[in-house]
C-alpha cells in the first residue's frame, strides 16, 4: 500500500514537473503573450474606448473589465495548456508509455490538469499586475478568488484535456477554442453587463455558463455580480465533476488513444 503511494506520488510529481517545465521554458509562447493582449485591452477598450462609455454599476468601466479579463485569461490558457500538450503526447506517442505502466488513470489525469491549471493561475496574476498598471484593484473577497481562479482553471483544463483525447490533428485543437470557446467567452459579459442588455437576451445570456463563472469571479474582487453567486459556484463544481468523471473513464477505456 505505501509503496504504491510512493510511486504514484513520483509519477505524478513526474508529469506535473514535466508540465510546468514545458510552459516556463515556452514563456515567450505561454505567459508573455497574455501578457501583451491583456495591455492591448486595457489600452483599447479601456482607456480609449472606455472613457467615453458611462460607469457601471459605480464602477469604471476600465474597472468593470478587469476580472472579465483575468478570468478570459485563465480559462484559455489553462485549457491551452492540457489541450496541446497531451495532444503533442499522443502525436509523439510517448502516452502510450504511461498506458502500459502500471500508472493508474488518475494520476495520469491530476498530473495534467495541475499542469494546465498552474498555467491559468499564473497567467491570471499577470493580467491582474498588468491591470495595476492602469487601474487600482480592490479585492471585495479574497476567498471567492482564490476558489473561483482555482476551479475554473481545473474546470478548463479538464476541458482541455478531453480536446486533446478526441484530437485527431492539430487543426482538431484549436477547432473548439476558435468556434466554441471563444465566442461564448467573448459573450460571457466580459466587456459588458447582461443589464445592459434586452429582456430576451439576458435570459438567453444566463444559460451561458462562462458568464455565470466570469460575474462570481468579478463579485470576489468588485463585489457586484448580475447572476447569483451561490449558482455560480454550483455550477462550476457540477461541471468540474462531470469532466472530471469523463476525462477518467476516457483514459481508463483509452478512447482515442489505443487504436
Amino acid at each position: 500500500m505505501t509503496l504504491n503511494m510512493t510511486k504514484n506520488g513520483i509519477a505524478l510529481y513526474t508529469i506535473l514537473r514535466k508540465e510546468i517545465v514545458r510552459f516556463i521554458r515556452i514563456w515567450s509562447q505561454t505567459l508573455l503573450p497574455p501578457a501583451i493582449t491583456a495591455t492591448l485591452y486595457f489600452m483599447i477598450f479601456g482607456k480609449l474606448i472606455g472613457s467615453h462609455l458611462s460607469n457601471i454599476h459605480g464602477f469604471s468601466y476600465m474597472e468593470y473589465i478587469v476580472p472579465g479579463l483575468a478570468m478570459m485569461s485563465i480559462m484559455t490558457n489553462a485549457y491551452a495548456n492540457t489541450s496541446t500538450s497531451f495532444f503533442g503526447s499522443k502525436f509523439s506517442k510517448s502516452i502510450e508509455e504511461m498506458l502500459v505502466s502500471s500508472m493508474p488513470s488518475y494520476i495520469i489525469l491530476l498530473g495534467y490538469m495541475v499542469g494546465g491549471t498552474l498555467r491559468g493561475i499564473v497567467v491570471g496574476i499577470i493580467v491582474i499586475l498588468v491591470a495595476l498598471l492602469f487601474v487600482p484593484v480592490h479585492i471585495h473577497s479574497i476567498m471567492i478568488v482564490i476558489v473561483m481562479t482555482i476551479l475554473a482553471a481545473m474546470l478548463f483544463s479538464l476541458g482541455g484535456l478531453i480536446n486533446g483525447i478526441f484530437a485527431k490533428r492539430f487543426d482538431d485543437v484549436a477547432f473548439i477554442p476558435t468556434f466554441i470557446l471563444t465566442p461564448l467567452t467573448y459573450l460571457g459579459g466580459v466587456f459588458f453587463s447582461i443589464t445592459q442588455l434586452p429582456a430576451a437576451w439576458q435570459k438567453i445570456a444566463l444559460l451561458n455558463p462562462i458568464l455565470n463563472i466570469v460575474d462570481t469571479f468579478r463579485f470576489g474582487i468588485l463585489g457586484i455580480s448580475d447572476v447569483n453567486i451561490y449558482y455560480g459556484f454550483s455550477l462550476i463544481c457540477f461541471l468540474f465533476i462531470t469532466l472530471f468523471v469523463w476525462c477518467l473513464v476516457l483514459l481508463q477505456k483509452g478512447v482515442g488513444l489505443r487504436s
